[in-house]
This record gives C-alpha cells, structure tokens and sequence, in this order.
C-alpha cells in the first residue's frame, strides 16, 4: 500500500473479501433489537427476522447491480441509487444519500450504549433483590417499614390485592438494591431537556460509550485495509460463538416447540399474552416488527460501500454483497429461532435481553455454559458490538465523503488522511453520535433513536429500490459487470412499495406517535444543506467527475427517459405511507 502513501485519495486496498469482513459487523446487529421485536411481535418474533431477512437478500441483487456501474465511487448503494434520481430532481438525489447515513451512523451510538451498559454491569453490577448482601440490609433495617410508610402504601395502592407482608418485604428489597447500588450506576452530571426528542443525560453510560467511540476511531484512522483485517480477527472470535447458540439449542433438543409454534400476535406489545387471533391491532404489530428488523437484516448492504477501494470492483462487487447475505442469512435465521426457542416470550422480554445488556448471560445460558462461560459470552458481546459499530463508521463515513465528491454534501468532508481513510467524515459521525448517545442513555432513548434512524433506511430503500428500474432505463447502455435477472428488478420494485408499508404502519408501533414525523423532519434537513453546497459554494453545478459513470460530461444531466414514471413513484409511495400511518392502529 506504500505506492498510496500521500495521495490524499481512497486506497484500493481491498478485494471482495475484505469488503466482506468489514460487512461482517452486520450479523450482530440481531442483537440491537432482538427484545423490543419479541415484545412487540410475540411469537412471531422469529418468523419476522425470516420474513425480512429474505426481503434484505433479494433486495440486495438491485443493490449488486448498481454498484457495478460505479467502479469509481465510495459510498454505498445510496450514492450509486442517487444518480439514477438526478435527472428528476437535484434535491431527490442527496436525500437518498442523507437517509442512508443517518439510518446508519446511529449504530456507533446505540452499539457503544449497550457495551457501556455491560462494562458497567462487570465493574460495577446492581445487586439483585435476592441477593445475600441485600437481605443482610434488609433483616438490619426492616425497622425502616411498616404499612404506614409511604412506599408501602403506593405499592399497595399500584398493586391491588397484595398482601401488607408482601408488600413490606418488595419495599425493602428495593429500598436495599438501590441502598447497595454503585453511586456510578446512578451518577449523571447533568440533563438538558430537547423539545421533542427527549432529554440529554450526560451520565456514567455516555463517558464510557464516548472513550469507546474515540477507540474505534483511532482505529479506523489507518485505512481501509487496517480495519479489514481487524474486523477478520473479531468476526471470526464473535461470529463463530454466536453460531454455536444458534446451532447447539436444535441440535441438543433444548428448542421448547411450543414457543415456536401457534403463531398469533400478542394481545398488546409486551403483554406476553398471545391474542385469540389476528386482528388489525395484531397486523399492526406485525409490521412494526418488520419495520424495525429491516434496520439490521438490510444492512449488509454496505459490503458494497467500499468500491473505489476495492482491487477490481467488475468482479468484486457482487460477490462482497452476495456473500455478505448469505452470511447473514445463516445468523438472521437462526439465533432468533433458537433464542425464541429457549427462552420463550417471557424471557425474550426480560429488561436485561430488551435492552442489550443481558444477553450475554442468555447466550451463556443457551449452550448451558458455567459462570465462566457466561462471562466469555459477555465479553464476546461486548466484542460483538464493537464489530458492528467499526462496519457502521466504516460504511457512514465513506457514504458522507462520497456525498461531499459528487457535490451534494459540504465540501470539507472530502479530506482523506495519509491512510486512505476520510477522517473529516469520521469526526464528524463521531461529532453527531456524541449527541445521540446522549440521548440514547436510557432505555426510552434508545429506542427512540433506533425508530426515527430507521425512517431515514426505510426511505432510502424505497428510492434505491426504485433506482434500478431508472437506471436501466435511462443508463441501459452502461456496462454492467452483473446484471440482475429483470423478474428481480421488478419484484425488488414492489417490495419497495412494501417497505413504504412498513414505514406508516410501523414506525408508530414503538411508543412514539411523533417517529414518522421526527424522521421525516430529520430527512428534510438535507434540503438547506445541499442547497447551500451546490447553489452557494458551486454555483449549480455539480464538480466534475460526478456523472462520469454515466458517461456525461461536466454539465450534462442527461436525457429523461423514464419520462413522468419516477414523479408518479414517487407519489404512490408517499401515499402509501400516509394511508398505512392512517389505516394501522395499535392494539386498545
């Protein structure tokens, strides 16, 4: 890689599988979200990973084929859809872009909150209510309660028909856990409130996931062929433990059949009690499930961020996404089964699995490992997350620097360090998920910031999808190193439409009325960028180079071939988010 030293230009370091490795952060993205799916969707937790897990796959043949048109750019399939949209209308193209990072970047910030969460749990854990230490403080200050203690009488007063004793006893085991409690599970500097969003908590969780982001930072600074061979070691040390749980439950014979089978929504998300038969509260549930899963099983797109940095992206292309998929396919399909399987719903929707910080000890559990096996498991979910978010920095990034090149993002962004890697683009997704990790330092952020990222993926993927048609009709003369079967070009245009579906229906389903609509704000944003990019700083013209890929020269935007379709498109699928955000109502 010498020969590149000092080019201040991405470095085609990679081949096909190394762009494979980088993807292979994608797998334990299962476990993001794991919880809050088999909450929402019950027993059909598992059939939703499938179910969108082979929507991600044969989306992924549109994706393939674009790509393979743009030898020459980074990015992503975001950067290679936006093109296509060009043509129709400047401000269509960067939105795609747009989306596609801020669906991904936030994968630094919610990875980096969980595995704060388990650091903490390994230096500092909360003692549980039957422990020995707090029953030692409860039998030394039982003095403290009686039935005239006020705790004891809002227990009794939240739950009707418990007996005085019993109560007494739950207040003092809780009164000890948060006696005996580390003063860091509970330390936080400050909050700031943000209208809309939430609150701000600069806490224990945000000083650990920042130290950890500027770690995964300082290795991403040396290049692309650095953090490929990094991201080898950690995916071979976590993927193949994290298949072993997904294989040893049905080998074994540990799978309880009745948690997989008699397959009906949930009365009411986290209810745990299964519904008399689906209805449109059911479907509506249903959907959301598939909105949020579509945020990891689609994500191994980004095998194909890395093309300008591959050796030969004729032929490399396709084959990073295609196996990417495949792999996922293996982990998608089977560790939420064999979760589901084990630990049924009730233990699915433990507070520990729902958000991330227990499941290590699950994992444990499943292969019916030890204490010591439990913490390996730990630390190779801690690992795990750091696999995840290296692929999201590593894929965001170039998505940014690439946005900048082709004139639609601000022009700073284009640096790129002696190593290859465009460290402007990773300062600031780092400066960004500062401010979300904040935010995403309690549980209700956290979610809150998992539904309206994926708003932004849900509308890139509806525009990318859209991109393959356009693309062959309007650039059918370009060369193609693969060329999808057309039946897949046109049935990955009506999943398009499915996804929109997804989208008004689903985004709701997370106890946030106000997702769909923080997203759409958070997408419209791009429109007072870009304007000052292209109108201010260039004048309306896009920098040279842009549209060579389409064989136009500097200036030229090309002829509309695909005539008023793209504008009706665009249309159906804004009114099929609407009527699906109007139709679909959450279980009374």
């Amino acid at each position: 890689m010498s020969e590149y030293q000092g080019s201040r230009e991405l470095v085609r370091a990679l081949d096909w599988k190394g762009a494979f490795w980088v993807a292979a952060g994608v797998p334990p993205l299962v476990l993001f979200s794991i919880g809050g799916i088999a909450g929402t969707t019950g027993k059909l937790a598992f059939v939703v990973w499938m179910i969108s897990m082979v929507m991600g796959f044969l989306q992924s043949f549109t994706y393939a084929e674009i790509a393979g048109m743009f030898g020459n750019k980074s990015g992503g399939a975001s950067v290679y859809g936006a093109t296509a949209w060009l043509r129709y209308s400047k401000f269509i193209a960067p939105l795609s872009v747009w989306c596609n990072w801020f669906a991904w970047s936030p994968v630094l910030s919610l990875g980096c909150a969980i595995a704060a969460g388990y650091i903490l749990n390994a230096l500092f854990p909360i003692p549980a209510a039957d422990s020995q230490p707090v029953l030692d403080w409860v039998a030394a200050n039982a003095a403290q309660f009686t039935a005239q203690t006020q705790a004891v009488i809002d227990y009794m007063a939240a739950n009707a028909g418990v007996a005085e004793a019993d109560a007494i006893k739950a207040v003092a085991a809780q009164a000890g856990v948060e006696a005996l409690t580390p003063a860091v599970r509970t330390w936080e500097a400050f909050n700031i409130p943000v209208p809309g969003l939430g609150s701000l908590h600069f806490n224990s969780t945000f000083v650990i996931g920042v130290i950890l982001m500027l770690i995964i930072f300082a290795i991403q600074h040396r290049g692309i062929a650095s953090t490929a061979a990094a991201q080898k070691w950690l995916a071979i040390i976590v993927l193949v433990p994290l298949l072993l749980v997904g294989l040893v439950p049905i080998v074994t014979g540990a799978i309880e059949w009745s948690n997989v089978t008699g397959l009906v929504p949930p009365t009411s998300s986290y209810s745990g009690v299964d519904a008399a038969g689906w209805t449109l509260g059911g479907w509506t549930l249903f959907l959301g499930g598939l909105y949020i899963a579509a945020w990891s099983t689609y994500g191994f797109e980004t095998a194909v961020c890395y093309t300008r940095e591959l050796r030969n992206p004729k032929t490399d292309t396709f084959k990073a996404i295609f196996f990417s998929g495949l792999l996922c396919m293996v982990f998608f399909f089977l560790v939420p089964f064999s979760f589901q399987g084990v630990l049924g719903h009730s233990g699915m929707v433990a507070p520990g699995i729902v958000d991330g910080t227990g499941i290590g000890e699950a994992l444990g559990s499943m292969v019916g490992g030890g204490k010591v096996i439990t913490q390996v498991f730990v630390i190779l979910m801690i690992l795990a997350l750091f696999l995840a978010i290296m692929t999201a920095m590593a894929g965001s990034s170039r998505t940014l620097y690439q946005g900048s090149k082709d004139g639609w993002l601000p022009r700073y962004l284009t640096h790129v360090n002696e190593h290859g890697a465009p460290t402007r683009a990773m300062w600031t997704d780092l400066g960004f998920n500062v401010f979300l990790l904040a935010l995403a330092s309690d549980l209700a952020g956290y979610f809150y910031v998992l539904a309206i990222s994926n708003v932004g993926y849900i509308l890139f993927n509806f525009l990318n999808l859209n991109a393959g048609w356009i693309h062959r009709v309007d650039s059918g003369h370009i060369e193609r190193p693969w060329k999808a079967p057309t039946f897949l070009i046109g049935l990955n245009t009506v999943l398009a439409f499915v996804n929109a579906l997804f989208l008004g229906a689903g985004a709701k389903v997370w106890g946030y009325n106000t997702a769909l609509w923080a997203g759409l704000v958070f997408a419209a944003l791009i429109i007072p960028v870009f304007y000052y990019r292209h109108y201010i700083q260039d004048g309306g013209k896009f920098p040279p180079g842009a549209l060579e890929d389409l064989g136009l020269k500097e200036g030229e935007m090309g002829e509309r071939k695909a005539g008023i379709l793209p504008y009706l498109t665009l249309a159906a699928g804004a009114a099929v988010v609407l009527w699906a955000n109007w139709f679909f109502t959450l279980p009374a």
